[in-house]
């Protein structure tokens, strides 16, 4: 695929990522996207061709880069447990506080109860970045880094449902925290680091012998 046809298509997929955070899955249209993107309903088609299709691959362009990053992480045999969770905690601080947008959405969609094919076929993608952390864990304990009594489940519901308290309940967290986490500076400026020190600490203190 040409640069131009990269380019209109990462546009497109910009555009129905703000679209679907604003709207939902069900809210949103490939109509309105199509409009708000300045592309007509056949381009849209060409590319996606459904909404599920244009929802999915909004998901996969984020997911799937930090995967490969987390899968050499993992195969790393350089560094130990330790060493790649303070990697993946620095990684993950900057990536969950970068785009609102992209988390708004994925918090709704995943949010819901309700089981869905879509759903099933999200939930299968994040679950590979789940899959990573738990193997790094899980090396720690085998090689003694880690106790070996930790409960690797809760590590990572600990990890992810910090940021996602955090990011997603800003009206009760900006007053907990004392500055306006929607605010770019102090996100830059106090959130990030604050996020990635205390899971340091907590972790380190929890998961070492």
């Amino acid at each position: 695929m040409d640069k131009d046809k990269i380019d209109k298509k990462d546009y497109i997929l910009d555009v129905a990522e703000r679209v679907f955070s604003e709207k939902g899955f069900d809210g949103a249209s490939t109509r309105l996207i199509s409009s708000e993107a300045g592309v007509n309903m056949a381009m849209l088609n060409y590319y996606f061709g459904s909404k599920e299709g244009l929802f999915l691959e909004i998901f996969n362009r984020k997911i799937s880069s930090f995967q490969n990053i987390l899968q050499n992480l993992g195969n790393d045999d350089s560094i130990s447990a330790w060493e790649k969770m303070q990697t993946y905690i620095d990684m993950y601080g900057e990536k969950v506080v970068n785009n609102n947008c992209f988390q708004k959405l994925l918090y709704q969609e995943m949010g819901m109860n309700r089981r869905t094919d879509l759903s099933d076929k999200l939930r299968d993608m994040l679950m590979k970045n789940v899959t990573e952390l738990d193997k790094i864990l899980k090396e720690g304990i085998a090689n003694g880094e880690f106790k070996t009594d930790i409960d690797v489940p809760m590590v990572i519901a600990t990890l992810y449902g910090t940021k996602n308290y955090i990011i997603n309940t800003p009206l009760m967290s900006s007053p907990l925290l004392g500055y306006d986490i929607t605010d770019d500076n102090m996100i830059e400026t106090k959130l990030k680091p604050q996020i990635k020190s205390f899971m340091k600490n907590l972790l380190k203190a929890y998961l070492h012998n």
